[in-house]
């Protein structure tokens, strides 16, 4: 299974090799460009164990982006008990993601440039998802303590993550050669620039 978090079990479970072949085929092919049988053939496994744990190709697809969300949200943990305050705590998840980029890329291709509306049937879209709401949360809680500018928090939001994940998706589609952390201090520092209140 793909993990950001931890070390893959070895032998990787049976479930887990279904979810890591599925999350490879993804990015690479394309959710709609991928069959059930393309599945079992990456992950060496049955076709009733693909249907028997996940139900089918929109199951896996489900597991995986649950998984993922659940990881993600587990970092924001992982963060807040690192280091506190909103900048120090934006700035460590921004160069965990830019980490992850180079490290981790089918996971934060799938997280970060899929999709998934258009094939998980029920789906809300990623930035209404926990740790996304979560993030928000603490800017909207920043921006009332005084500790950011008084604008509207979602664009706030977006000025931190999402030119954050602009890159990352340029990275992830070859623009950019060199890796994420050589922009990192550039990007934080004219976010913060841009957001911080006079100290």
């Amino acid at each position: 299974m793909p993990y950001l978090l931890r070390t893959v079990p070895d032998p990787e479970p049976l479930d887990c090799r279904i979810l890591t072949a599925a999350l490879e085929l993804f990015v690479d092919r394309g959710y709609h460009n991928v069959s059930v049988h393309d599945i079992q053939k990456r992950a060496g496994v049955s076709i009733g164990s693909i249907y028997n744990h996940f139900g089918g190709k929109e199951g896996v697809a489900r597991a995986l982006y649950d998984h993922l969300l659940m990881e993600l949200d587990e970092l924001i943990d992982i963060v807040e008990q690192e280091v506190g305050g909103l900048r120090a705590q934006c700035n460590a998840m921004i160069r965990r993601l830019f980490g992850f980029t180079e490290t981790h890329r089918y996971m934060i291709a799938f997280v970060f440039d899929a999709k998934h509306t258009e094939f998980l049937s029920e789906s809300v879209p990623i930035n209404r998802t926990r740790p996304f709401v979560r993030l928000l949360g603490k800017i909207t809680a920043a921006i009332k303590a005084g500790e950011l500018k008084p604008i509207a928090p979602v664009v706030a939001y977006t000025l931190i993550f999402g030119s954050c994940v602009r890159l990352v998706n340029l990275r992830l589609d070859g623009l950019i050669d060199d890796p994420l952390m050589a922009y990192f201090d550039e990007l934080t520092d004219t976010v913060w620039a841009g957001l911080a209140t006079a100290d």
